[in-house]
């Protein structure tokens, strides 16, 4: 072979291997996971938790009657303002009068027969007296019999008189219960404010709340000056809550609107469902906990029972390096973990440990487009990002989603930004 046509089939060579090494490297392109990329920068954050619930007054008194009988009266309606001592209704007292004047007969016989019994009482010792002088005179006129059915007359009209005594306060104090429960068929307010709640009308029956607090319900009376929000919190949340942090709330029945609040009460006991048996509640079921909100810019329209969401801030921070949330996930790693499971990062994030190499951490975008796992520790959680401590520096590109890429993602992999990321991320930023 001539040396030309060596020349030639080298040639030839070189530029198979090259398209095998340009068609590797396109095979190899095609095969990178499309990600999403972030940079780690500095932001402010927020922490905080949600909860809904309903307005509520801070203090509201319901009404309900001590005795039965038929509404002859009804002074106000639902929505009336009311003060203090303002009368509201009246329950039929013609029963109750007719037990008062009862009653006040029966004092009245008692007074009579207590003062028959001391009339009795002084004769009997009297006579006693009178005999036993005699007695001391001339001891022959009296005899010992009599002296001692004298002595026992005595005795037997004191008793009579201790009894007629007892008569008259049991009277006295009949007369007072009846009295008692006349003065309970006039219903007055016990407090100034709104009657926000009327159960009955004039002419209905109010029946005793003794044994059944919500049938014997009249009506009301709220202070809507003082308005709260009552949460329902979890139990992985209501930890984190203070009192006097300070919340946001939104109303429903005041859509774009913010009002401001403050936590003023953390339940100390959990909330549990009344219908809930012995036999569902396991370990998994839900532990949820009362935290009151006070609004302390209510709107003047404000009802109770309006349903509303609040959001309490727990923590802020200010200008600190973020990454994703979802940017965080967790690998086995051969170093040693950061820190321990029982450190708690501000009192927030504790770092966790699924097993003894397994720590939370973020993947690294290098410059070569491969990905290194890079553990990290992180402190407050906001909405849509951690707090980072350690672990990455500010301006590294990090892989931010999605989900799914995280999950499937191992270490020297390779991986490229998908295009329609790229695109959002460009608009959001008015590129």
């Amino acid at each position: 072979m001539s040396k030309g046509a060596k020349l030639g089939v080298a040639g030839a060579l070189v530029v198979l291997v090259a398209g095998v090494l340009v068609l590797a490297a396109a095979t190899s392109g095609n095969k990178a996971t499309e990600v999403r990329e972030e940079k780690v920068q500095k932001r402010d954050l927020v922490a905080s938790v949600t909860a809904s619930g309903q307005v509520e007054p801070k203090t509201k008194v319901d009404i309900s009657s001590d005795v039965s009988g038929r509404i002859v009266q009804l002074a106000v309606k639902e929505g009336d303002m009311v003060k203090k001592g303002q009368f509201l209704l009246q329950i039929d007292p013609a029963v109750y009068q007719a037990t008062v004047q009862q009653q006040a007969a029966a004092v009245a016989s008692s007074r009579a027969d207590l003062m028959r019994a001391k009339a009795n009482l002084e004769q009997s010792q009297s006579a006693l007296r009178r005999s036993q002088e005699i007695k001391k005179t001339n001891p022959t006129f009296v005899s010992d019999d009599a002296m001692e059915q004298l002595s026992t007359t005595v005795d037997v009209n004191q008793a009579l008189y201790n009894s007629a005594q007892h008569a008259v306060d049991q009277a006295e104090a009949g007369l007072k219960n009846a009295q008692s429960s006349l003065a309970k068929t006039t219903i007055i307010a016990p407090m100034s404010g709104q009657v926000t709640r009327l159960n009955v009308q004039q002419g209905e029956t109010a029946i005793q709340g003794e044994f059944n607090k919500d049938a014997a319900l009249l009506l009301t009376i709220s202070d809507m000056k003082l308005l709260e929000t009552k949460v329902k919190v979890d139990e992985t949340d209501v930890a984190r809550i203070q009192v006097g942090d300070s919340a946001q709330v939104e109303i429903d029945a005041f859509p774009d609107t913010t009002f401001v609040g403050k936590v003023v009460e953390i339940a100390n006991s959990s909330l549990t469902d009344p219908t809930a048996t012995t036999a569902n509640t396991t370990g998994d079921q839900a532990v949820d906990y009362y935290v009151k909100v006070q609004l302390l810019n209510p709107p003047p329209d404000t009802r109770p029972d309006f349903s509303a969401t609040a959001k309490v801030i727990t923590d802020s921070r200010k200008n600190v390096l973020t990454i994703p949330i979802i940017a965080l996930t967790v690998r086995e790693h051969q170093e040693t973990p950061l820190g321990d499971s029982s450190q708690v990062a501000l009192g927030r994030q504790p770092v966790k440990q699924v097993g003894k190499q397994d720590v939370e951490g973020v993947f690294v975008i290098g410059k070569d487009n491969k990905v290194t796992f890079r553990p990290v520790k992180v402190g407050v959680a906001g909405e849509e990002y951690f707090e980072v401590l350690s672990g990455v520096t500010e301006g590294e590109n990090i892989v931010a989603g999605s989900y799914q890429a995280i999950r499937d993602l191992k270490e020297g992999m390779f991986v490229r930004e998908t295009k329609t990321d790229t695109t959002k991320a460009k608009k959001e930023s008015g590129a």
